[in-house]
């Protein structure tokens, strides 16, 4: 149910409130009628503030009161989804697959998108590096200098042949 705003999710639960077939409106909107049916749900049991709510981070704790819940308790998934105002049940879902596949262990995960790039080391001055790091050093100065015209010789090879080549006759 992400993809719609709050005023048409309001006018679906109005639309539903004033009699309007749930299967109908779901068919309209282009969605699936358990969604829609859990989004009445959702609205009767906590209010239209529900839907007023940033994306919530959810602690390993609550987590596992949830799961905890589901795997013991006698209500169904959905139910428990609804009383503490899940998005939607395959929320849990998710959460009882990942804990069963980890050995029964809640993973947290972080939010956001992991770095691309790693910040560089502060380099040492020549003068600072010991006798080993200046080796070291060198070493891998020498092999980029060797790289580098060998690169810059491949591309002088290359711009001589083309220098070199007869015009083609039209």
């Amino acid at each position: 149910m992400g993809k719609f705003s709050k005023q048409e999710k309001l006018a679906m639960y109005q639309r539903v409130k004033d009699g309007a077939s749930k299967r109908g409106l779901a068919r309209e909107y282009g969605i699936n009628d358990a969604d829609l049916k859990y989004l009445i749900r959702l609205i009767d049991t906590h209010g239209v503030e529900i839907l007023d709510r940033e994306k919530p981070h959810y602690s390993k704790e609550f987590k596992t009161k949830l799961i905890k819940e589901a795997e013991f308790g006698e209500e169904s998934i959905r139910d428990i989804a609804v009383k503490y105002g899940l998005r939607t049940p395959s929320m849990l879902r998710n959460w009882i697959k990942e804990f069963k596949t980890n050995n029964y262990v809640i993973v947290e995960k972080k939010l956001g998108r992991p770095p691309t790039m790693t910040k560089p080391k502060p380099q040492k001055s020549y003068e600072e590096m010991t006798a080993e790091e200046k080796v070291r050093f060198l070493e891998q100065k020498t092999e980029y200098l060797e790289a580098e015209n060998e690169y810059l010789k491949k591309v002088k090879a290359v711009v001589q042949k083309r220098k070199n080549q007869q015009p083609r006759k039209k």
